[in-house]
């Protein structure tokens, strides 16, 4: 291994420590480029950018925390949380990508070639937009019936759904609204924190779709 890569995970290790309640990697070995739960690509570079209009499609290993509440913002927090924007990372469970895609997921958006969509940051960009697009049709109803409200002590927004299920689903999301029950993923991580850690971006400008598909 360079000394350079081991500069640039050395920096994503200390970076992570500002990143309250990402993955722990405390068990991360710089001469494996694992961490327990991941395995980080050698392809990935180093650039620490914020996101614009121009560059989100770009391939990149880290992206600061983008501050704001646009759409872009919002996005580029979910994938700092998911993957610290790694677009080449695949988890122990299999989840892939920059926003942590499943293969089922995958295939719901109209990927099938998982190996082409980890090549690609501007697929991985379309299949999150599509993604946000099904997710707000699936719960288009809770979101006129629940945001504003205060479920079990989290303020509920558009936003915050949105990203609960892109953690554990749409149907966990509603259960939670109408149980009070919470998912957790493998990892330990809740809905709930979703809701709260995602609330109030504006993604307005996403137009609910129940077959949105990434045209590829």
């Amino acid at each position: 291994m360079t000394k350079k890569t081991k500069y640039v995970l050395a920096t994503v290790i200390i970076a992570s420590f500002f990143s309250t309640g990402f993955k722990s990697l405390d068990n991360f070995d710089l001469d494996t480029n694992t961490v327990e739960g991941f395995y980080i690509d050698d392809s990935e570079v180093f650039e620490p950018t914020v996101a614009t209009e121009k560059v989100e499609t770009e391939k990149t290993f880290f992206k600061l925390p983008y501050t704001g509440k646009s759409f872009i913002a919002f996005k580029e927090a979910v994938a700092f949380k998911e993957s610290m924007g790694l677009y080449h990372l695949i988890n122990s469970y299999g989840y892939m990508g920059k926003y942590q895609f499943g293969k089922t997921t995958l295939k719901g958006v109209g990927i099938n070639d998982s190996s082409e969509f980890l090549k690609s940051p501007e697929l991985q960009e379309k299949a999150f937009r599509a993604l946000v697009s099904r997710n707000k049709w699936e719960l288009r109803n809770e979101i006129k019936r629940y945001n504003g409200k205060v479920i079990g002590g989290v303020k509920i927004t558009e936003s915050g759904l949105i990203a609960a299920a892109h953690l554990g689903g749409a149907g966990s999301v509603k259960k939670f609204l109408r149980t009070g029950e919470v998912f957790h993923d493998g990892y330990g991580t809740s809905i709930k924190s979703y809701l709260q850690r995602f609330a109030d971006y504006d993604t307005s400008g996403i137009v609910a779709n129940k077959n949105a598909k990434v045209k590829v």
